[in-house]
Order: C-alpha cells, then sequence, then structure tokens
C-alpha cells in the first residue's frame, strides 16, 4: 500500500514539491491544500486554507496521512507542526518555536551574535526616536542602512534606507504608522551589506545539517534589478558567486553552526533550513533565515535533485538525516516567473492563459496565480506561473526558457529578459 501525502500551499513552489512527490514510487496518493489548477493535474485538492490549522488537522487525520508538506510560512509560525505532533502525525517543518528564526528577525539575529554565525552588525529598538538617530548614525556618513520589521510582513518589511530623510521615513512608518502591523513593534537597525546575494538550502534534523543546494533569486520586478522588491520573478541553481570554498565555510559557519545553536537553545530545528546569504568580500553573512522552502527556488531546485524526494523529507521530519546522501544533478536549471500587469502592485484578474499546449515537453509549468473559470485556464493572481529549463550549461537552459516562453500569452503578461544574466557575466 502506497503512502498517502498532504501539501499544504496554493502556489509554485507548492506545485513544484507535488510534481516531484509525485514521482516517489513510495506515494500512492497526493493531496494539495487548497492547490491550484496545476496541482490538479497530479494531486487531488482539497478546499482547505494553509492557514486553516485546526482544517489541516481533521483531514489528516480522517485521511491517515503518512507525511505533511508544508509550503508557506504562516502555518508555521501558527503552530502546524506542534498541532500534528501532537497527535502522533508526521509533518515536515520546524515548530512554532523553531520557526521564529523566520519569524522574528530580533530572535534570529540575537542568535547569530550570541553563536558567533555571520552577519550584519545591528541593533533592535522599541522605541522610534532612538532607531531614527542610530539609523542615521550610517546616512550621515553616506552609507546606505537597512531598517527591518521584527515580525512577518509577507516578504515586505525590509527597507533600505539611503538617506536620514529615508531613514526617518521608513521607521516612522513601521513603528508609528504600523504600515506593518504589529510585526513592526519592534524593528532591526543594520548595517548594509555589499556583495551578491544567494538562497542556500539545507535539511535539517535537529542535529545537523545536510545541504542541498544554492540558488539565485531575482526579487526586483524589472530588469537590471530595477523597481520595487517582488516575490520573486525567477531563479537559477549553481550560481558561479558560490564556490567549493564559499560553501564549505557555509556548512561550517553558517548552516551546521545554526542547527547545533537551535538544539542548544532547546529550540530544535527540523525541517528546511533557507539562509539568505550575501556573499562580501569578507566573506559569506546571513541577510536572513526562512524557515521553508524558498518561492521560485523550489521550481529550480526540485528538478535538479537526484532521485526520490520523500524520504529524505521523511528522515528529517524522524529527526535523522544520518544516513540519507543527497545528490544533486550539475545541470543548470533556470526558473522565469510570468506576472500579471501592474505587479506587484494593482493587476487584474481573470484574463484566459493560451499557448501551453505547444511549449516543450521538457519545458516544465509550475502554476501560482492560475484558476479555472468555465474550464478556461485564467490568471488568477500577481504571479502567474514559472517556465522552467535545465540543460547543460547556463547559455543553453537560458535560450531554451526564453524561446518556450514565447508561446505563451494573456493579457498585460510580464516577466524579467535578464533572469541568469549575471551568472553568464561572471563566467565570462
Amino acid at each position: 500500500m502506497g503512502k498517502k501525502v498532504l501539501v499544504v500551499g496554493q502556489g509554485g513552489r507548492e506545485h513544484a514539491l507535488v510534481w516531484k512527490l509525485a514521482q516517489s514510487p513510495q506515494v500512492d496518493k497526493i493531496y494539495a491544500a487548497p492547490g491550484n489548477p496545476g496541482m490538479a493535474q497530479l494531486a487531488q485538492c482539497v478546499n482547505i486554507a494553509a492557514s486553516d490549522v485546526p482544517g489541516l488537522l481533521d483531514f489528516a487525520q480522517q485521511e491517515k496521512i503518512d507525511l505533511t508538506v508544508v509550503g508557506p510560512e504562516d502555518p508555521l509560525m501558527n503552530g502546524i507542526v506542534d498541532a500534528f505532533k501532537e497527535k502522533d502525525l508526521k509533518i515536515f517543518g520546524p515548530t512554532a518555536k523553531a520557526a521564529q528564526l523566520e519569524g522574528s528577525k530580533v530572535f534570529s539575529k540575537e542568535l547569530m551574535r550570541k553563536y558567533n554565525i555571520p552577519t550584519a552588525d545591528y541593533q533592535v529598538f522599541d522605541d522610534p526616536e532612538a532607531a531614527a538617530a542610530f539609523a542615521c548614525s550610517f546616512t550621515d556618513r553616506g552609507q546606505p542602512v537597512v531598517i527591518k520589521a521584527d515580525g512577518l510582513a509577507a516578504g515586505k518589511g525590509v527597507i533600505i534606507a539611503a538617506s536620514s530623510q529615508e531613514a526617518c521615513q521608513a521607521v516612522n512608518e513601521i513603528m508609528r504608522e504600523k504600515v506593518f502591523g504589529e510585526a513592526g513593534r519592534r524593528i532591526v537597525v543594520e548595517e548594509f551589506l555589499q556583495g551578491e546575494e544567494v538562497s542556500v538550502f539545507a535539511l535539517a534534523d535537529g542535529h545537523r545539517a545536510v545541504f542541498l543546494v544554492a540558488a539565485q533569486d531575482h526579487k526586483r520586478v524589472f530588469d537590471n534589478d530595477l523597481g520595487p522588491n517582488t516575490g520573486g520573478m525567477g531563479a537559477y541553481t549553481h550560481p558561479p558567486i558560490y564556490t567549493q570554498a564559499v560553501h564549505e565555510q557555509v556548512d561550517r559557519e553558517i548552516l551546521q553552526a545554526t542547527v547545533q545553536a537551535m538544539a542548544k537553545e532547546n529550540c530544535p530545528y527540523q525541517g528546511v533550513l533557507y539562509a539568505g546569504l550575501m556573499i562580501t568580500p569578507n566573506g559569506p553573512k546571513v541577510l536572513e533565515f526562512n524557515a521553508r522552502f524558498g518561492d521560485p527556488e523550489t521550481q529550480v531546485i526540485m528538478p535538479v535533485i537526484e532521485g526520490d524526494l520523500l524520504p529524505l523529507l521523511e528522515a528529517a521530519a524522524g529527526g535523522d538525516l544520518s544516513s540519507v546522501e543527497i545528490k544533486v544533478r550539475p545541470d543548470y536549471c533556470v526558473c522565469v516567473v510570468l506576472a500579471s500587469g501592474g505587479y506587484p502592485g494593482t493587476y487584474q484578474k481573470g484574463y484566459p492563459i493560451t499557448g501551453l499546449e505547444n511549449l516543450a515537453e521538457s519545458t516544465l509549468v509550475f502554476h501560482a496565480g492560475t484558476a479555472l473559470q468555465n474550464g478556461q485556464l485564467v490568471t488568477g493572481g500577481g504571479r502567474v506561473m514559472a517556465l522552467v529549463t535545465q540543460a547543460d550549461s547556463m547559455e543553453n537552459a537560458l535560450a531554451a526558457v526564453y524561446t518556450q516562453i514565447k508561446h505563451v500569452d494573456f493579457t498585460g503578461m510580464h516577466y524579467r529578459t535578464d533572469i541568469g544574466r549575471r551568472a553568464l557575466n561572471r563566467g565570462r
């Protein structure tokens, strides 16, 4: 009898997880809650919101789910893992206490300071005047400064200020105007790190971290990293800046050190550890930790992991990765996000999506903001879908994905044309 798996979430990240888990010979049935039209081709979508922890728990008990995999961060912070473990249900992800690594910037920074994990210098404030004064001590010297809301703010709680006016405005918006609600009750003010960003993913079992793969995300909505930040406009694996020497330092000083630090704090970390790093002239430093897989990085990570994903997630959830071997293909995998016109601002929904049937068989399509309307696939969100290709070189992977994009169309479709260009330039 095969196993039943529940994947929690509805975006492109969760579609990629469903796609990979569907290849497992051990998996008999996959449920996605709430899922999307793309996932519905591989899983049974159930109408339970990712935030509905009691509803998900009831469903997992009724269906005798063998493993639940949590995609988004909110259910983790809200204790879904704790609730499932209380009922002896196996679930992949950190407890609410351990998920503070993402859920509280203050918790994360203070852990790193205590255990000498490399990160930017910082101070924590609950007084807006003191925070503004400290922030201006950077900008008055002509240096940018980073101002972060302590709690979750849907990926928007980080502001980089280049002038004293911008710094004061940022502090005021977060702490006095409460633009991020209670997430801004406390803030972290830290130095701005120069360098290149990399996303590093590992599995953790509470005792050790096992490296998965590194990727590079593209946050800004327009080419050349212009415009406002988004949830991510594209990604690729094996960024050239993440050399073997950098990896050895990251593994020792950041991945293993963080998992061991959490254990010492009586807060064992199990699940995926996602370290957002800046590779600075002084070595890799942590910008932030996330307690779940990244989006859109998952869409390029899953295709390069060799073999069965299920035993890896089960071993992490079971607290023992000691016998696990992770093999990653050397292929370059590239993802380009197709977004609605106006995203990340105001955008229209309900536009028909055409041309998917003309894509090459090797092109992967991971749905994010799609919906079905009278049997027609239409746009249903800001980031609509991601097209993914892989090849033996970055040039070939990029050429393939941009060729395939020409087949797809919907009103207002927007995408970046420079995903992976930095890797190409570095390689030349």
